[in-house]
């Protein structure tokens, strides 16, 4: 059942290992199969690098497990990807990491400014990678608690716990997780350079700007 979808699910939770945005059996990922409007998710407390297409659980909206082929649960943040998929129906891949420098700022419940104009990538609406509320992970709380960041942007960070990438391509969340990362660092070190004072950031309207140039054509 959908063994397309497994191995795309497969893939990320390894890559997010592999990229270091994950260690062990921390983190979650899953997607969303367009035509059923199944989703395909890790399962809980298994290490992502011995994952195969057979360990991933299908599941419906109503968190209702239709397919577990090895007799696997979930994992215990399913919900929250469900209300993601439901806040957002555009997205179709949900990567969700406990990086380093990521997570140190959501400890810190301290949103991370766009000081790069790379941060155009992530979608963010307000011009800053935004700090969901604290939930205790497994809970309805947290599920809820992601609901309005990812509405203004692609990467959000969850207070005391981790990060959040999203989008259309399961790959392309995993990257947006990677570059949530590497924003964390750039912020932090640009914190620590500058003695603590904030760098200037770019305004949401800034990165909204952004097109591909205009004078570049094929002539052929």
């Amino acid at each position: 059942m959908l063994e397309i979808q497994k191995k795309h699910v497969v893939e990320m939770a390894r890559t997010a290992q592999q990229w270091g945005l994950c260690k062990h059996k921390a983190g979650n990922s899953s997607v969303r199969d367009k035509d059923s409007g199944l989703i395909l998710v890790t399962p809980t407390t298994l290490d992502k690098m011995q994952l195969t297409p057979r360990d991933i659980v299908v599941m419906d909206v109503e968190a209702n497990v239709i397919e577990s082929e090895a007799g696997l649960r979930p994992t215990s943040e399913c919900l929250m990807h469900i209300e993601i998929y439901k806040a957002r129906p555009d997205i179709f891949a949900i990567s969700h990491t406990h990086s380093l420098y990521a997570t140190s700022f959501a400890v810190l419940n301290k949103p991370i400014p766009a000081v790069v104009y790379e941060c155009a990538i992530l979608n963010l609406k307000d011009g800053m990678i935004p700090v969901a509320p604290y939930g205790r992970p497994g809970t309805l709380a947290l599920s809820t608690s992601v609901i309005e960041p990812i509405k203004r942007a692609d990467a959000i960070l969850m207070e005391k716990h981790g990060a959040i990438g999203v989008d259309k391509d399961p790959y392309e969340a995993v990257l947006k997780s990677a570059y949530l990362e590497e924003m964390a660092q750039i912020y932090y070190h640009a914190l620590v350079i500058n003695g603590g004072k904030e760098p200037e950031s770019f305004a949401a309207e800034e990165l909204q700007r952004w097109a591909y140039p205009s004078q570049i054509k094929f002539v052929r």
